[in-house]
């Protein structure tokens, strides 16, 4: 009952954190020269990759989006962003999905895996304006989280009925993000990132555009990939974790501004 109340805690605690944070920095008393905005979004989510529990090793992750909607049990996703008159600003971006779906081994053995996975990002930004564009730069840290439970086909490991692990990283991360309005109404938007630290290494990128719809709020369509190689322990051993994988698929958004 610990575990379970510790894991619950895991996937309450940041959302309730990020909330905490954005109604601190929309204080009106405290917002002399900020501007802010917040942006709630949907990803139609593809996971491809490989994984290792254990001695179960070289686990190809396929994960399309028609299984996340069959067997999501529980997605939050948000961005807030707080930028100053003078260039500097923070961004916060959290999102995690709750699922459970079929892995199908390399020997043709099928799992059925719960599986929870949470990233937490926090960032420094400077925003700069070249002519009609604008080109930020930002670095932080990217916190992982993740949690498997598989249920084993004996074809794949005779004698074994379950694996789970639970394994949380951090990364430091840097990059950047070029907007550049393309008519009166849209703007083309690219992002990117590179790091690492607790993994080997870490890349996100996005590419896509922005409507603006009315004075305070905006409409976000991008696609968006999120690639991970994280190792720990030994292959084949008890406490072995690998998570090779690429998160992707389309964004939609709406910005809010205040």
């Amino acid at each position: 009952m610990a575990t379970a109340n510790s894991e619950m805690a895991k996937k309450i605690l940041l959302p309730a954190l990020a909330a905490g944070t954005l109604a601190l920095a929309a204080n009106p008393a405290n917002a002399d020269g900020w501007s802010f905005q917040i942006e709630p979004y949907l990803l139609g989510v593809t996971i491809d990759g490989d994984a290792g529990i254990g001695r179960v090793t070289g686990v190809d992750v396929d994960v399309d989006m028609s299984d996340i909607l069959d067997n999501l049990d529980l997605a939050f996703m948000v961005h807030f962003e707080a930028l100053h008159e003078n260039g500097w600003g923070v961004a916060v971006d959290y999102a995690f999905m709750d699922l459970s779906s079929d892995i199908t081994g390399q020997r043709g053995g099928v799992l059925d895996a719960d599986v929870f996975q949470g990233v937490f990002e926090a960032l420094l930004m400077r925003s700069t304006r070249p002519g009609d564009q604008q080109l930020d730069y930002f670095a932080g840290v990217r916190w992982w989280n993740n949690e498997v439970d598989v249920m084993i086909d004996p074809v794949l490991l005779p004698g074994t009925a379950s694996r789970s692990v639970d394994e949380d990283w951090v990364d430091v991360i840097i990059g950047a993000r070029w907007m550049n309005p393309i008519s009166e109404k849209w703007s083309f938007v690219l992002k990117g990132d590179i790091g690492a630290g607790g993994a080997d290494f870490t890349t996100a990128g996005t590419v896509g555009f922005r409507y603006d719809i009315g004075k305070r709020s905006e409409l976000d369509l991008h696609y968006k990939a999120l690639l991970v190689d994280f190792e720990t322990g030994t292959p084949g051993e008890p406490g072995y974790f690998k998570y090779d994988t690429v998160t992707h698929g389309p964004v939609i958004g709406f910005i809010f501004k205040f």
